[in-house]
């Protein structure tokens, strides 16, 4: 959808050198707001044109859950000011990738068949850091159908170590 990434660009870019004294900040409420504007129902009330601006961003900022500086504040008006609601999710995503291109750093997804506790986790960022030779921020999904083991997803590259992708493996094999 290259005409939402247009869109959303020079508002990802305004809010990235904007924010540069708390990046982290930022993206966390950043993150929370563009999860709120993906919701189907939420878009179709903001486009109701009964529906004033003051009135979605009430509602956006009260389903976010968080606590929005003046800097939120203002451009989550903007944002709806403009009719840009359904871009947020894609600015969201633009404005992460420029604070790990700063960083050095990449988001990755790490699916589990089971919950992970705390320090292994960090036993295992510290090893998936070495094997992508890049500090990771990590998030973990649970998905059952991988039997064992994990699954990770950092940009376009991916591991996988578990039972499921070793079974699919051991079929191939015996079929071939």
């Amino acid at each position: 959808m290259a005409e939402l990434a247009t869109i959303a660009r020079p508002y990802a870019e305004a809010l990235f050198q904007s924010s540069t004294n708390d990046l982290g900040g930022t993206s966390q409420w950043l993150d929370a707001l563009a999860v709120v504007a993906g919701n189907e129902q939420l878009r179709q009330f903001a486009d109701n044109p009964n529906v004033g601006s003051q009135q979605v961003f009430d509602v956006v900022s009260d389903v976010a859950r968080v606590q929005l500086p003046t800097a939120g504040q203002n451009f989550l008006r903007i944002v709806i000011d403009n009719g840009r609601l359904a871009a947020l999710p894609e600015i969201a995503h633009q404005f992460r990738e420029m604070k790990n291109a700063q960083t050095g750093s990449s988001d990755a997804i790490v699916y589990s068949a089971f919950p992970i506790a705390a320090e292994q986790l960090r036993s295992v960022a510290q090893a998936l850091e070495k094997r992508f030779g890049r500090k990771l921020n990590l998030t973990v999904q649970e998905d059952p159908s991988l039997i064992g083991g994990i699954r990770v997803v950092a940009g376009d590259e991916v591991l996988d170590t578990s039972v499921k992708a070793r079974l699919e493996q051991m079929k191939v094999a015996l079929t071939a």
